[in-house]
């Protein structure tokens, strides 16, 4: 039967069938991971970001009340990661917020969020291969003696006082190698890559806690007062302040999303990926408030603003020896690299459900017999996120993570009362598994009501890239993904229209 546009565009996939898609073929991926490396991926990808660098950024915009800005993102990422606890016991398929969008509010719709979330995860893995070469040059310098030269550690692209500026033959080539190395652990399959994330992530965890005790034995209360900043270049001051530095930070909670990316390949995922986003999530808000406090107790606000490797800085001017920035960079050094590892993972997995469904060219879904992994999915991923993260300057790209971020979290939000609507309040099984308290609209209308909130905090120019990515997401759509899509191919058999 043939659809009409308006079909077409809002047409869904059948809960059915995303729980089949990638198992009706030898070619699928394969289930391999648990409940704690699924955490720990959560974990990875989210601790490093906000807190080994993102203070530079944050605290010239709300000052001490930065505090205020992690604990509103964390308030804000909590309300989302109920949301995504039910969708992923509902729907446990590779692609995350874009599976859950497809399964719920229509194709069009979940393309757009696809785009999104590969704004999302393309910049994130840029910009944390960014700050880690940050972090080493600390190291080396603080090791050896001796510093990776001026040339080779600075991007071509840069952002100066006057606005765009061009440092010719120049060229961050840390961030390359970075983007290399996460390349080819993840060529080498998912279970490997996960265990590796895993104990980096541990080796984190154990760093910040070395960090926090080290900082709060030079805690000053001082450095608190004046609470919230004045007006400013960066913010307006005050409120408006922490809402534009909670803007900046939020998209260190990508956590969240990259492990239901995972669910396609976990082991028991209407019960695991509920478990993890929830304790990743409570690991995190944790671990970001105790660094926070501690980090603007041993610093004045305004020594922040253009500080390289900020932490390792922190302990050297606390302790007034070398050794514990040399032991906080070398984890840092560890921790961005498991952070980059896990963002290019959500990466090549949401390309690759989105190749699944005809949307974009089959290259992406291709998997290697051998390794089970999308090599050239992966390939593509990692060149593009290298090229970004040797020319690009990081600063054009933290705000810009965070819109994809807050877009991809509304339409989440969205879906839940749309599928409870659809399948009632029990899973298509009849089996009753996880589901967001107090009914399908209190916290999902506060979830988005809070992302709304973090968006209208970003900048002019944050909009103006959005506007220009999707429109080229809405040409692509119609230039090929709607000719394309499997259920334009196959019918009304795997499709589900939206009334």
């Amino acid at each position: 039967m043939n659809q009409t546009l308006g079909q077409k565009l809002l047409r869904t996939k059948t809960l059915e069938r995303k729980r089949e898609d990638g198992h009706d073929t030898g070619g699928g991926l394969h289930r391999t991971l648990g409940l704690f490396p699924l955490t720990m991926i959560g974990v990875g990808a989210t601790i490093g970001t906000g807190i080994f660098f993102t203070m530079v950024e944050a605290v010239p915009k709300a000052g001490p009340a930065v505090v205020l800005s992690f604990l509103l993102a964390a308030i804000t990422a909590g309300l989302t990661a109920l949301c995504y606890a039910e969708l992923a016991d509902r729907v446990p398929a590779s692609g995350s917020s874009y599976s859950f969008a497809y399964a719920t509010v229509g194709e069009f719709a979940a393309f757009i969020v696809a785009a999104c979330l590969l704004l999302e995860y393309g910049l994130a893995g840029s910009a944390t291969a960014i700050g880690w070469s940050d972090y080493l040059n600390n190291f080396l310098q603080n090791a050896f003696g001796w510093q990776i030269p001026e040339a080779l550690r600075s991007p071509l692209i840069v952002s100066g006082k006057e606005g765009i500026e061009i440092h010719a033959g120049h060229i961050n080539l840390p961030p390359i190698l970075l983007v290399v190395l996460c390349c080819v652990l993840l060529i080498r399959g998912t279970k490997e890559s996960a265990t590796t994330n895993a104990v980096m992530v541990v080796i984190k965890l154990a760093i910040l806690v070395f960090f926090s005790a080290i900082a709060l034995s030079g805690f000053d209360i001082n450095n608190f007062h004046p609470f919230f900043s004045g007006a400013n270049v960066h913010s307006a001051g005050g409120m408006a302040g922490v809402t534009a530095a909670a803007g900046t930070v939020f998209f260190s909670f990508i956590g969240i999303d990259t492990i239901a990316t995972a669910g396609e390949e976990t082991r028991n995922p209407t019960r695991d990926v509920p478990l993890g986003i929830l304790a990743a999530l409570v690991i995190v808000t944790v671990f970001y408030m105790l660094v926070a406090i501690a980090a603007m107790g041993a610093q004045p606000a305004h020594m922040f603003e253009g500080q390289e490797a900020g932490l390792a800085v922190i302990l050297q001017n606390v302790t007034g020896k070398a050794w514990p920035a040399l032991v906080l960079s070398a984890g840092a050094v560890i921790s961005v690299f498991s952070v980059t590892l896990v963002t290019i993972y959500g990466q090549t997995r949401i390309l690759y459900a989105i190749s699944r469904d005809g949307l974009i060219p089959k290259t992406f879904q291709q998997v290697s017999p051998r390794t089970q992994s999308p090599v050239a999915n992966t390939l593509i991923v990692s060149i593009v996120v290298a090229i970004v993260a040797g020319l690009v300057d990081a600063t054009f790209l933290w705000d810009m993570v965070s819109m994809g971020t807050l877009v991809a979290f509304i339409v989440v939000s969205i879906a839940v009362p749309v599928i409870r609507r659809k399948q009632g309040k029990d899973s298509v099984s009849g089996r009753k598994g996880f589901r967001v308290p107090f009914g399908p609209y209190l916290v999902p209308g506060l979830s988005i009501l809070a992302c709304l909130y973090l968006v209208f905090g970003l900048s002019k120019v944050t909009y103006s890239v959005f506007a220009v990515w999707m429109t080229v997401a809405v040409l692509t759509y119609f230039g090929y993904g709607l000719r394309n899509s499997r259920l334009n191919k196959s019918g009304a058999q795997q499709t589900e229209l939206t009334h």
